[in-house]
This record gives structure tokens, C-alpha cells and sequence, in this order.
């Protein structure tokens, strides 16, 4: 599409030299964030290991109907414990989904699957340790469980939540035919406002969340004061301890990632270009043109 000298962009550039080029903005959103998160080496792992959970847990029809099982039992368990609220459409069971690199809702929709359906994998997970009809299906399996109870793939599961959480409104709304320009160019505005505030405000309930998961399903929580341990060995060891691994080579590292990728792909000048093209509506006879209005209602709106 963007090629220099054969793609769409510079044939189009030789009949009308004057033109503008810009990507589709709901793959610009998801190229950003996908490219962001995969240039931090613990979150590109995490996808790697997530994409190996669900692969394991959804490998077969018979997998699938051991993950719904177990799920309608714990729904079950739920509603009688008053832990979940019932209602027409609510509750339902349904399967953790795959990721796919160029579809960042994707990756929000198989983080938010997993969370919801995290005791059903588990215990289909259990169950191929144990009636795993080959050595390399019962290891695979042993190793999902490891990844499933390590504290940086929950802690990671849980950011990368609330992260996506924030972003996903956009992307649908970018993606929507309906949606208003300007209405999808304050979105942008907004994502980049919370995403900030997630940074100051955010790591205390985070980590608060991460150990009340633990807490909920019986898992041993770290101590977090004690010294981080990269690899083994004495040799391998560092000088900073558990939370701060976790806070600033993590957590404000995936943050600053994405602040910074939305900025530059979603700069001050692409997103005025965008909002005036708003005037170039053809209903009501291009009521709308007027160029010195829109740009002035659009720097009103936004401050």
C-alpha cells in the first residue's frame, strides 16, 4: 500500500502529486499497539506463552468440550456462592480465543478469555498432565500450568487488561462505518489522557488486583520486597528487587511504549488533516464545508 516506488501510494502520487497519504486508521491503531507491545521483550514472551495456553487448551473438539464443562460447573459454583449476578444473556459459555498479530481487539478478546475461563483452562490443562496420550502432550501441558501460576504471566495479563481495556473502545470506534470522525478524533484524545493516568495513578490497584487473583485461586503470592532473580546462578542475579522489576521495567515500560507509538501515528497534524477532511461530506450538498469552521469547533472541543 505505502511503497515507495510500486505501491498504491505512488501511483496514486503520480496522477495527483498533491495528494495525502494516510493509513486506514483502525489498522494504524492496531499496527501502533501490536508493534509497541511485541518491542518489549517480557510482553512479547507473554504473547508467546499465551498463544501456546490456548493452543494447548483448545487443540482439539474434545479439549473444547472439557473447557465448556468445566466452565458450566464453575459458573455454577458462582451463582450459588453469589459471586456472579444472573440475567437473560448473561453467564453464557463460550472459548478462549487466539490472538492474531494484526488484530489488536483480537489480543484484548484472548486476554479477556482467559481471565473469565482461567479455572476451566486450568483444569483441562490438569487433565492432560495426568491422560495425556503422549510424553510431548503431557510436557506441554506441564509447562502451560507453570506459565499459568507464574506471578509475571498474571501480573502481565492483568496490565496488559488494562491497557487494552482503554484502547479497545477506539479501535472499535474506527473501525465503525457510522462512526463520526471528529467523535472517533476526541477517542484518540481521550486514550491518550487515560494512558498517562494509568501511569501515575494505576499501579497500586493493579497490583492490588494481581494478588487478590492470586489470593482467589489458592496460589502461594511472592514476596515482593525480596531481590529479583534473572536466570540462574549467582552470576545472573541483579540489585533490584521484586517490585521494582515489576513497576518500572514493566509497567512503566509497556506504558511509555504505547504513549509513545499513539503519538507519533497519531500526531498533531494527521489528526487536524483528518478532522478537516470532515468537511468533504457530500450529504446535505457539502453543508459541512467550511474549512475555518471545523478547524476552529475541532481546537474548541479538544481544549
Amino acid at each position: 500500500m505505502r511503497g515507495e516506488w510500486n505501491g498504491l501510494q505512488a501511483l496514486m502520487l503520480r496522477d495527483c502529486p498533491y495528494a495525502y497519504y494516510m493509513h486506514c486508521y483502525a489498522h494504524r491503531l492496531q499496527l501502533a499497539l501490536v508493534a509497541a507491545s511485541r518491542e518489549v521483550v517480557h510482553i512479547h514472551e507473554f504473547f508467546t506463552q499465551l498463544t501456546l495456553v490456548v493452543n494447548i487448551v483448545t487443540a482439539s473438539s474434545k479439549r473444547h468440550d472439557q473447557l465448556q464443562a468445566a466452565q458450566e460447573i464453575n459458573i455454577t459454583n458462582m451463582i450459588t456462592n453469589d459471586e456472579l449476578q444472573t440475567g437473560r444473556g448473561a453467564n453464557q459459555v463460550g472459548t478462549i480465543r487466539r490472538a492474531r498479530d494484526t488484530r489488536w481487539s483480537s489480543h484484548f478478546q484472548s486476554i479477556s478469555s482467559l481471565m473469565k475461563m482461567y479455572d476451566a483452562a486450568c483444569t483441562v490443562i490438569d487433565n492432560i498432565i495426568d491422560e495425556g496420550a503422549t510424553y510431548s502432550q503431557r510436557g506441554d501441558a506441564s509447562a502451560a500450568s507453570k506459565m499459568l501460576s507464574s506471578f509475571e504471566f498474571i501480573f502481565i495479563l492483568h496490565l496488559m487488561f488494562k491497557i487494552m481495556g482503554i484502547t479497545n473502545i477506539l479501535c472499535q470506534a474506527l473501525q465503525s462505518r457510522s462512526q463520526d470522525i471528529l467523535n472517533a478524533m476526541r477517542l484518540v484524545s481521550t486514550s491518550k489522557l487515560l494512558l498517562p493516568q494509568l501511569r501515575d495513578d494505576g499501579w497500586s490497584d493493579l497490583l492490588k488486583n494481581v494478588k487478590l487473583f492470586y489470593l482467589k485461586h489458592m496460589i502461594e503470592i511472592p514476596d515482593m520486597s525480596a531481590q529479583y532473580i534473572l536466570g540462574r546462578g549467582r552470576s545472573r542475579q541483579t540489585n533490584v528487587t521484586m517490585v521494582h522489576h515489576y513497576r518500572v521495567d514493566i509497567f512503566l515500560v509497556v506504558i511509555d511504549s504505547q504513549m509513545k507509538e499513539l503519538n507519533l501515528r497519531f500526531n498533531e497534524q494527521t489528526v487536524e488533516l483528518l478532522c478537516l477532511s470532515t468537511t468533504l461530506d457530500p450529504s446535505n450538498n457539502y453543508k459541512e464545508f467550511n474549512i475555518d469552521n471545523c478547524a476552529r469547533d475541532f481546537r474548541s472541543k479538544r481544549g
